[in-house]
């Protein structure tokens, strides 16, 4: 029996667990505890997801709420620690770069407990973002390291990460079954492909046919834009937040409906800015995965600030506009489908205008939908390197 404990915390390690989960189901060998800090807490950011998806729910949920970093972090380590001491499980996932991702290492790391990362090897090269400082720290302490991409798998060749499984090309099934496996020690760096394109894949037919989100607001295919924005560099810094602000006012002025579900985070600061919004730019409640996916593959263009937005856009083929300097998902911005903006009120206004994405809609970087299978495949095959004193023993299907 294989016993996986998963730290989750916030709304994109819900979409990111949810193909595990389900994959996860067809397995008899394996034992699955989730462990839900409560970074995101209420209802429209939490609880509904797992409703909705029809995911297992959580066998911990830790209520930490949101707090300052240093604060969240801290709990989030203190209260996973004595979990992962009661339960001793053989290996601990987490997922992404959030605060839970990297309390959930620290607390398995300093227990001997083996850590795998999904969405390991991402960089914004930006140490302003907590993110970027959770995904390397996260990375530094993993000991499978699941990559998205190629260029994932290059930053961490480049950090100093030398044990990498196919020259970090994609793996497949048939490599894992025939592939001569000489690992000798841990960390190892695996291409497994994007657990985000597998969950678009899982749910969208789903979306399809249960979300009246577009009835709802009266909304028609491609006559609308669709914003997302949270990230602490903008809702946090208040000349960067006005000027996104202003620029999306004159976008609705303009005569485009923009469709803005709220993040708490981001709604506290329109009401203590008393920020007021055109007719045409549209404020809503969080929406449920199910909701935002139908809102991302009609809208005409999306602007965001979110990492899984960019990628999600990509995989619908919407043009994207990212209000950041830079982006870890570079495989976006070199095929054309998404542009990089800032928070310049004229370069957003003029993305928003003539930006239209590129025509070659064949292009993928993200693997092949197959990645929770190559996980969970993964962790089986190598269930002695996860062991505490590390033995190599293989352990076949």
């Amino acid at each position: 029996m294989l016993k996986i404990a998963s730290i989750v915390g916030a709304r994109p390690q819900f979409i990111k667990i949810a193909p595990l989960i389900h994959t996860i189901q067809n397995y008899n060998n394996i034992d699955h505890l989730i462990i839900h800090t409560g970074q995101h807490y209420d209802y429209e950011m939490s609880q509904v997801f797992f409703e909705e998806l029809e995911l297992k729910t959580p066998n911990y949920h830790l209520g930490v709420g949101s707090e300052n970093h240093g604060y969240q972090t801290g709990e989030m380590l203190k209260r996973i620690e004595e979990i992962l001491i009661s339960e001793k499980p053989h290996v601990v996932i987490v997922y992404g770069d959030t605060n839970s991702t990297l309390a959930g290492a620290l607390a398995a790391v300093k227990l001997h407990i083996p850590v795998a990362h999904i969405e390991a090897g991402l960089r914004s090269f930006n140490k302003k973002m907590p993110e970027e400082i959770n995904r390397i720290l996260t990375d530094h302490c993993s000991d499978i390291l699941f990559c998205p991409t190629k260029n994932a798998v290059n930053n961490l060749y480049k950090e100093g990460f030398t044990n990498i499984i196919n020259n970090g090309e994609l793996i497949n099934e048939t490599f894992i079954n025939n592939y001569s496996l000489s690992i000798n020690h841990l960390p190892i760096v695996i291409n497994v492909g994007d657990i985000m394109y597998e969950s678009v894949l899982l749910y969208f037919k789903l979306a399809e046919k249960k979300s009246n989100i577009l009835k709802k607001l009266g909304l028609i295919n491609k006559k609308y834009y669709l914003i997302t924005l949270h990230r602490a560099e903008n809702t946090e810094n208040t000349f960067r937040f006005k000027n996104i602000w202003e620029a999306l006012n004159i976008i609705a002025q303009m005569g485009t409906k923009i469709i803005f579900p709220i993040h708490p985070r981001t709604s506290k600061l329109i009401n203590s800015l008393h920020l007021k919004a055109h007719s045409n730019l549209i404020l809503i409640k969080p929406v449920s995965y199910l909701d935002m996916l139908m809102l991302e593959a009609n809208a005409q263009k999306i602007l965001t600030d979110s990492g899984g937005v960019q990628k999600e856009a990509f995989f619908f083929k919407i043009p994207c506009i990212t209000l950041r300097e830079e982006t870890e998902w570079i495989e976006t911005i070199t095929s054309g489908w998404n542009i990089l903006v800032g928070a310049d009120i004229q370069k957003i206004i003029k993305a928003a205008n003539s930006f239209y994405g590129c025509f070659n809609k064949s292009l993928h970087f993200y693997g092949d939908a197959q990645t929770s299978k190559k996980i969970i495949y993964i962790l089986l095959k190598f269930k002695g390197l996860l062991s505490k004193n590390f033995a190599i023993q293989l352990l076949t299907k």
